[in-house]
């Protein structure tokens, strides 16, 4: 993967449930390999989250390179197309030095942007719009926002779920100032880059205990303190990243509406949730995608198909 130019070169994608072992693949293959990990978990990217994120230790991020994570506080947000572009420049760089690069994270869309190509419309936050929507959907409820945001892009809201509220004010504030759907602007480039991805699969019931078992893992570590932690330096539950699953469901317990044992249902609740909504990511029959069954196939097994899978030997 030598050269100046990393146009065309091949980048691998993991991608699959939350808990299904994207992490512990990628920390695989980045040293059997000889690749760097670029990190798409929103949620991994705030500084002092670190417990409810999964995010990777000291240990991993000093045995494997890994980008876009701690990047910036829990108060600043980053917009897709700011990590779009972070995401691209890791990858060059990483190209560059002849090594793989590697994507692995739970949230789609920054994925969807990469391996897409989208372009990301040059619109700048509407505070006073913003504030209208989300007025409005307090008043009428988010059902009717969707409804409003399928009237005008039904692509758009075909691919964003109704409780989805930021991405649908986004979509919709787009909307206002280009006249045109932001789904029209997303599909019209083509990904500069090969991407190879790698559908990873459990059954259910394996998925789902290692869910409970990861989440019984972070509460033991200490999610609460860390969260205690996050809200006494002063951020909020109003903030986007603390509104993020593993950390919302603390906000009942705070005020003394839920006892632990119902922090943690909630917790395994949303996380199973979750983990049933990213298996359409994307389609069966996408070209760039090959399916692992991880219950099934040793990890030796797996990183020997996958390099063969890369090199075109399979």
């Amino acid at each position: 993967m030598s050269g100046t130019s990393s146009a065309g070169q091949i980048v691998l994608a993991l991608v699959g449930p939350t808990a299904v072992g994207k992490t512990e693949l990628a920390m695989h293959l980045a040293r059997s390999l000889e690749g760097e990990i670029v990190s798409l978990d929103s949620r991994q990217m705030y500084r002092g989250m670190d417990i409810g994120t999964a995010k990777p230790s000291a240990a991993e991020r000093a045995a494997v390179p890994h980008h876009l994570i701690d990047l910036v506080t829990p108060d600043r947000s980053l917009s897709l197309a700011e990590v779009q572009s972070l995401a691209l420049t890791s990858i060059d760089a990483i190209l560059a030095r002849g090594r793989l690069p590697i994507l692995a994270g739970g949230t789609g869309q920054y994925l969807r942007a990469l391996v897409d190509g989208w372009v990301i419309p040059a619109v700048p936050p509407d505070p006073e719009l913003r504030a209208e929507l989300y007025a409005l959907a307090d008043r009428l409820g988010a059902a009717h926002l969707h409804a409003r945001l399928a009237a005008v892009d039904p692509v758009s809201a075909g691919r964003i779920h109704v409780h989805n509220l930021r991405r649908v004010v986004r979509a919709l504030e787009v909307q206002h100032h280009l006249g045109e759907p932001i789904s029209d602007i997303q599909d019209r480039a083509e990904p500069r880059h090969a991407f190879r991805i790698a559908g990873l699969r459990r059954s259910r019931e394996v998925l789902y205990a290692r869910i409970d078992a990861r989440i019984d893992a972070m509460l033991a570590a200490g999610l609460e303190a860390e969260l205690r932690r996050l809200v006494s330096a002063g951020y909020g539950f109003d903030l986007p990243a603390m509104s993020a699953l593993g950390y919302r469901e603390w906000q009942g317990y705070l005020a003394g509406e839920i006892d632990l044992v119902g922090v943690r249902d909630q917790i395994r609740r949303n996380t199973r949730r979750l983990a049933r909504s990213q298996d359409g990511w994307f389609r069966a029959d996408d070209p760039r995608l090959r399916e692992f069954d991880l219950d099934l196939v040793p990890t030796p097994t797996l990183i020997g198909d996958i390099r063969d899978w890369l090199a075109g030997r399979s």
